[in-house]
């Protein structure tokens, strides 16, 4: 083999690699196709300090140990290499033979693109395509901001729609291009929210077993198809979040898992560096090279795919060294306590990265306990999230509605608690795949009652979720009243939309979506106890609940009152700030809903009665199991 005198890195990338500061390595380690003294051929550069040789085998070299990297002189444990006519779609690995004696053959941590699985290698492919989203990327900031309305569509994108015809394959990423951006557009909703699409070995993970850093899912297509996809949903005004899995990798002899004969990715003691009930490794973030490696890959999506935010998954996982263990299974940090210093440290990295270079993105924690200041700034002591999944209010919220009628009344205390801490943080309100796999049964399953009254249960439920203060985050199946459990091995169950009952659903979700978007009472000030204010929290008996939503105009106001039983009420009065005609602005017991139509006949006009406090008042007929939002016209 001809050697080649040619390195990606400069002293300064050295620098920066070694004290865990190169957040674009992505542009340095790797292959990379490049021309060196005219001829046209492949750079590989790979980390692994406890190698003693590296080889890049492929089905160039018929996979012989014909091909050696050189390492650096610097003490950086980087191997690397130029190997001439090795083009795009060249597949490869590293055969790495370790100073223990391992021999090793390892997938390109930092590749563009993988083979299909269950096949493991590592493919060399550029990045190059030509964007058609100049105009969202200039204005997403008005699109992607804490007072915007963002209603996020959760999907996978391996079972939102199949073919049946042709062996219930996955829709491709151009296919996927020409249906979901259409659907989610005609839906209202602003974002979509992709399980994990970075390379994993078990689709059955449903991506939350990545081993592909760098790369989006070859089931589906290429990375070019993957940014045709992201391209189209940004023309048709649609941001787009990626869930990503710093916190654990999977044990797959090709990935990350000890790389060079070594724990190297990973802690070594499995008390810090193996998750018990995930099988599955945890990342070092302590370790320089290991922030580097994570936060370039954040970075990477964000430059390379356009991406809008990061959802990131399992961070209570992080923030605790006693997550999921019993006592004795866990090492303390070196003040003895819990909490795990040095994540806390990376995570708060990756937020001051993430945001100084791309300032009109969103992270979001995925962070189920009670660790304070998730988003707030790092100069405050906060994480530096951008907002965080409200998962008290999701278990809250189902647990009460799970609740046969008669019986709310006893359980109030759950459905306004949320409001205790509401502000605390800026929440998005889900309702996620999670909620809906495991035997814990579908959302309209989880409805107590008759069809009838699950139907009503669930209209009403998403007209509460749009009308609580927090960003909306929706999984798919759930927007037409799926029956059965999300299957990632099938299709959503499309044909439900021949019936009227499911069709209701779908439009009150639309009907909300727009609803939400439109009334910046719904949206404006989200994360400010400002925007919200009770009517009456304390109508147990009838488990009725009224409050005020409200815009920075102080006269910009929406009243919204819930119905939590099957009963209809008559002559309810409510008080209300203003004087004038309340229109009904949505109704979900509408029949264009499948509801029974009862309400207000178009409004109410205040009268000149005070009740809780205010000097007007609304007599209203409250629907059952219903939601009333109502807005002032001509206000006085």
């Amino acid at each position: 083999m001809v050697r080649y005198d040619i390195t990606f890195f400069s002293d300064f990338d050295i620098y920066l690699f070694k004290e865990g500061n190169h957040f674009n390595a992505y542009e340095k380690l790797g292959s990379h196709i490049i021309e060196v003294d005219g001829k046209k051929g492949t750079y590989f550069a790979v980390w692994a300090p406890n190698a003693e040789r590296v080889y890049v085998i492929g089905d160039f070299n018929g996979w012989e140990l014909s091909h050696p990297l050189s390492v650096r002189w610097d003490n950086s444990g980087i191997w690397e290499g130029f190997i001439p006519e090795i083009d795009k779609g060249t597949k490869y690995k590293y055969y790495i033979i370790s100073k223990y004696g391992y021999h090793l053959e390892k997938g390109d941590p930092y590749a563009f693109f993988w083979e299909i699985p269950p096949a493991t290698a590592s493919i060399v492919w550029d990045l190059e395509y030509k964007w058609n989203d100049e105009e969202w990327m200039k204005n997403r900031v008005k699109r992607n901001g804490l007072n915007c309305p963002i209603s996020i569509y959760e999907v996978h994108l391996g079972s939102w729609r199949r073919v049946p015809e042709q062996g219930n394959r996955f829709l491709t990423y151009r296919e996927l291009a020409e249906w979901l951006p259409k659907y989610v557009k005609d839906m209202g909703f602003t974002h979509v929210e992709f399980l994990p699409v970075m390379e994993h070995p078990f689709y059955g993970s449903w991506g939350y077993q990545t081993i592909g850093y760098f790369a989006p899912t070859s089931r589906y297509g290429t990375p070019q198809d993957f940014m045709y996809l992201i391209d189209k949903l940004h023309q048709n005004e649609i941001g787009v979040i990626l869930d990503w899995v710093p916190s654990h990798f999977p044990d797959d002899g090709h990935g990350l898992s000890f790389f060079d004969g070594t724990y190297l990715y990973e802690h070594q003691d499995p008390k810090k560096g193996y998750h018990p009930h995930w099988h599955s490794y945890i990342f070092n973030h302590g370790r320089n090279e290991i922030r580097n490696f994570l936060i370039s890959s954040a970075v990477f999506w964000l430059d390379k795919y356009h991406i809008d935010g990061l959802r990131v998954d399992a961070v209570a996982s992080m923030l605790y060294l006693d997550y999921g263990r019993a006592e004795g299974e866990w090492i303390p940090n070196k003040y003895g306590g819990k909490e795990n210093l040095e994540a806390i440290e990376f995570i708060k990295r990756l937020n001051e990265t993430v945001y100084e270079k791309y300032p009109d993105t969103q992270t979001i924690a995925e962070e189920s306990t009670a660790w304070p200041l998730v988003t707030h700034p790092t100069y405050i002591g906060g994480l530096g999230f951008g907002m965080k999944w409200n998962m008290g209010w999701m278990h809250d919220t189902l647990y009460y509605f799970s609740k046969d009628p008669i019986y709310r009344k006893y359980h109030h205390g759950e459905l306004t608690f949320s409001i205790w801490y509401a502000f605390s943080e800026n929440f998005v309100l889900p309702l996620s795949h999670d909620e809906v796999v495991y035997g814990k049964s579908s959302l309209l399953n989880k409805m107590p009652g008759d069809q009838w009254q699950k139907f009503a249960n669930l209209r009403l439920l998403f007209g509460y979720m749009y009308a609580h203060p927090g960003k909306k985050l929706l999984f798919m199946g759930g927007e037409f009243g799926q029956w059965d459990e999300w299957y990632h091995e099938g299709s959503l169950h499309w044909h439900l939309l021949d019936y009227p009952e499911h069709q209701g659903i779908q439009k009150l979700v639309r009907d909300l979506n727009n609803l939400y978007k439109t009334e910046p009472a719904l949206h404006e000030l989200d994360f400010s106890p400002a925007g919200f204010e009770w009517i009456d929290c304390s109508d147990a008996d009838q488990s009725v609940v009224s409050f005020l939503r409200k815009a920075k105009d102080p006269k910009n106001v929406i009243i919204v009152v819930c119905n939590f039983t099957p009963v209809p009420r008559f002559n309810y009065r409510i008080g209300v700030p203003f004087k004038g005609y309340w229109r009904e602005i949505l109704n979900s017991d509408s029949w264009i809903y499948g509801g029974t139509n009862h309400g207000n006949t178009g409004g109410v006009e205040a009268d000149q009665i005070p009740c809780h406090g205010r000097p007007y008042s609304l007599c209203l007929t409250l629907p059952p199991l219903g939601i009333l939002f109502l807005k002032c016209q001509g206000i006085v």
